[in-house]
Formats: C-alpha cells, sequence, structure tokens
C-alpha cells in the first residue's frame, strides 16, 4: 500500500448526537476507550458540539471531567472537537477572553484538534479561535461549511480554503452537515483545494441522503486526506457511513487507513447492547436510520428535522410538517443563504414554523432573527432581504464592523458571581457557556461533597 488515508471515528461525539440526541453517558463508553485507542484511528472525535450541553443539562456529568478520563485512556491516538468558532459550544457570540480561555482550557485538558466552523463562513467568526488554538499548541482545522445556493459556488469555497490557510490553520476540513454533497461534486470540490492549497483537506458527511459513501470515496479519489466515519452499529441514517465498510473498501483498493479491522469488531461488539439499549428506551428512534432524499430538496440536516417535527408535535400541528419544509428554503433566501449549521438550522426552521403557524410571513420575528439582522452573528453569506431588515429593525441600523468588539469580558464578572461554588477556570467557562444549566451542576456538587463529608465524618464517630 503506498497511501494513507485518515480516518476519524465519530461514535463519542457526532455519531451518538446524530441518533441519540448526545444522550451517552461516560458509563457507556469508557471500558472500550483504551481498545479503541489501539484500532489505528487517526483521531478520535470526542468532544464539542452538543456534548458540553448535554453533560451538564441531561447527563450530570462535568464536561472537563469527561474530557480529562478519556485523555487519561486514549494515550496514542489525537483527540478531535468540534468549536462554533465564536459561539464555542453555545448558540450566541461570547467575548473573546472567553474563547481564548475556552479553547487554551480545551487544549490543556487533552484536546489536540480542533476542528473551527462558522455557522456563515465568515472567516472573521473564526479568527479568534483559530489564533489561539495555535498559541496554545493545538491543531486548528479551518471549516468550509457546505451548502447549495446561488452565492455558493466553487471559487467562493476555494477563496475561503486559501484565507483559512492564510490565518494558519493546519488543516481544512468540507463540512456536509445535511449530506447533500454529491459524490461528484465533492471530486471536483476536493480536487480544486488540493491543487490550491498546501495544507491536508478533510471530508465530513452524513448518511441522511445515501449519499455519504460514495461522497467519501470520491473525496479520497480526489486526494483526500482523511475522512469522518463511525462504528457501523452506530452507522447509517442521519449519522456517518460505517467505518469498517470504507476500511474494508480501502484495502481492497490498495489504501492504507491505519485502521484494524480486528479491533473495529471489539469496538462494535462493545456498542451493540448500548445501542439496543436506546433502541428500547425509545432515546434511538428507528425513523432516523432511514434514508431521508427530500433533504436534496430542503437541505434541512437530519438533527433539524426533528426539531421541526418536535416543535409541530408540541402544538399539535405536525399536519403542517409539508408546508414548514417548503417555507424553510425561502426563510434561508430571505436571511441571506446561510448554511443550515447550529445555530442557524434553529434560526431557519423556528422562523419557518412561527410564518406557517401564524400564516402570516414575519408577523412575528424571533429575538435571534432580530439579533443575526443586526450583524450580531457576523456577515451573512448574501444580502438579507429588505423586507425582513425593515420588519425585524425598523429604523434601527444594524453594526457595522465586528460586532464581537462590543462585547465586554465576561470571566471577570462569572468568577465574582461564583463564588467558590467554582472551583477552577474551567468551572467559570461552563457558567459563561451555560449559565443556568453550570450554575444548578455547581450546586448540585457543592451539596454532594458536603453530604458526603458529613457522612465521613459520622462514619468516623
Amino acid at each position: 500500500m503506498n497511501r494513507r488515508v485518515h480516518i476519524t471515528e465519530v461514535v463519542l461525539r457526532d455519531a451518538n448526537q446524530s441518533l441519540i440526541a448526545t444522550r451517552m453517558p461516560r458509563s457507556d463508553f469508557e471500558d472500550i476507550l483504551e481498545t479503541m485507542d489501539q484500532a489505528g484511528y487517526y483521531s478520535l472525535e470526542v468532544w464539542g458540539g452538543a456534548t458540553f450541553d448535554s453533560c451538564l443539562r441531561y447527563l450530570d456529568e462535568d464536561p472537563w471531567e469527561r474530557l480529562r478520563f478519556i485523555r487519561s485512556k486514549v494515550k496514542n491516538t489525537k483527540l478531535q472537537m468540534l468549536l462554533r468558532g465564536q459561539n464555542i459550544l453555545g448558540y450566541r457570540h461570547y467575548s473573546d477572553d472567553t474563547v481564548r480561555a475556552f479553547v487554551r482550557k480545551s487544549v490543556e485538558n487533552g484536546i489536540d484538534i480542533i476542528r473551527i466552523f462558522d455557522a456563515l463562513n465568515d472567516p472573521h467568526n473564526m479568527a479568534t479561535a483559530i489564533d489561539e488554538c495555535l498559541k496554545a499548541g493545538g491543531h486548528a482545522q479551518g471549516t468550509i461549511c457546505y451548502t447549495i445556493s446561488p452565492i455558493h459556488t466553487f471559487e467562493n469555497y476555494v477563496a475561503l480554503g486559501k484565507t483559512l490557510e492564510k490565518m494558519g490553520c493546519n488543516s481544512i476540513c468540507i463540512k456536509d452537515m445535511a449530506g447533500i454533497m454529491s459524490p461528484q461534486i465533492c471530486y471536483d470540490l476536493v480536487k480544486a483545494l488540493k491543487k490550491d492549497l498546501r495544507i491536508p483537506v478533510y471530508v465530513h458527511s452524513h448518511t441522511t441522503t445515501g449519499l455519504a459513501q460514495m461522497t467519501l470515496l470520491k473525496a479520497i479519489e480526489a486526494g483526500a486526506d482523511g475522512v469522518d466515519t463511525a462504528i457501523s452499529i452506530f452507522s447509517g441514517g442521519t449519522s456517518h457511513p460505517s467505518t469498517e465498510s470504507l476500511v474494508y473498501t480501502l484495502n481492497e483498493m490498495n489504501i492504507d487507513s491505519g485502521v484494524d479491522l480486528k479491533v473495529c469488531k471489539k469496538i462494535n461488539d462493545h456498542f451493540k447492547p448500548v445501542q439496543e439499549r436506546f433502541l428500547k428506551e425509545g432515546g434511538l428512534n428507528p425513523s432516523v436510520l432511514t434514508t431521508k432524499i427530500d433533504a436534496l430538496n430542503y437541505q434541512i440536516p437530519g438533527g433539524m428535522l426533528s426539531n421541526l417535527i418536535s416543535q409541530l408535535t408540541a402544538v399539535d400541528k405536525l399536519d403542517k410538517l409539508d408546508e414548514v419544509l417548503a417555507e424553510t428554503p425561502n426563510v434561508r433566501k430571505d436571511m441571506g443563504y446561510p448554511p443550515l449549521v447550529t445555530p442557524m438550522s434553529q434560526m431557519v426552521g423556528s422562523q419557518a414554523v412561527t410564518n406557517v403557524l401564524t400564516g402570516a410571513r414575519y408577523k412575528l420575528i424571533s429575538k435571534e432573527v432580530k439579533a443575526y439582522c443586526r450583524g450580531e452573528y457576523g456577515h451573512s453569506p448574501a444580502p438579507i432581504s429588505e423586507e425582513l431588515m425593515k420588519l425585524a429593525l425598523g429604523d434601527e441600523k444594524p453594526y457595522e464592523g465586528r460586532y464581537d468588539d462590543m462585547i465586554e469580558p465576561e470571566i471577570p464578572g462569572a468568577k465574582e458571581y461564583l463564588g467558590d461554588l467554582a472551583e477552577s477556570e474551567e468551572d467559570v467557562l461552563s457558567y459563561v457557556a451555560f449559565p443556568q444549566q453550570a450554575e444548578a451542576f455547581l450546586k448540585e456538587r457543592k451539596l454532594k461533597k458536603a453530604l458526603k463529608v458529613s457522612y465521613t465524618i459520622t462514619e468516623a464517630k
């Protein structure tokens, strides 16, 4: 074999986020980590995305401690995370001091590679995180969020790749969050990027539409340096192509992935009862395992579709789903064709639901969409429609320049507010990112420690 292709295993982050809403506790994977470390993966994606929020909100876990534990067991394989640029892991823009501290602490706690993206593909929103990642000694992977629109052209994608390389990124990732990138388009885009860039190019896609297996293979044929896959029991549907299937195929093509299929079987066997439990308890809905070809028309990622269904079901209006799906591209166009990735997917989807349920377009406009129109999320890919701007802002003028320069430092106030609840800088960052969830978690932790001390004293007596 004369060529090496890197494989990033995503079962601990994106696969579990895509299929079971990031509800996998540490207890489900802690015993298999050392085996995963021996599989030959280039990296394990273990953190970022929704894992941080889910740990605090649903799993009663300290996300930082979760990361440190994984690092203690994984000695040979790089650990990777997904970061939303100036949004870090939340749903709004944070101050530069928060972004820098969060990135620095991520590296200190065990992350090697940070995949940094922005929902608008605005490099200004990635600059601070990229700069701090490099200063902290991490691998900064700049990201191109793939979407389809009149303004998202090959030329623009290649130009963004060049910009990210000039900003110091160690590699580039094409992130196809909805699984809508066709095999041929991917081949041509990877070829174009490899021709003009000197840094490695990686490809990430979802099997939502049934294209991703072919898309990743064409990416590799075009010269991609690495791809993302999920161990087979957590692959398919809104997740990712199967690790074992791709490795088997590459072996047949005389391409070395470095991954040992015998070790993969041990990993897959470990996760089989986990998947079965989530199916039995309802945490894994079988519908997310099916192919959603309509996503090619609406460009709606699986997670976004689930959220739309949830919103409509909550108000007993699921019969309006087709209208909402048809309205979503219209809202996206009015908002300047943002890629449908967090937080833009939630913004566009919720506004489409509101437009349909109120029976009038933009009769009610969410505070998030108004903030977007003000420029609080960065520069829209194309101009926002004049009608939406007028309805959202009235006579108010949008921000000019970089909105994040106006955000006051957040860490000093958070430290003062938390007092002795915060035992570390990581605790403060958890609070800044998710105030309500983190404060509740920290109070519960303090109470548990107090009860434990009380019990220990009583036992001693």
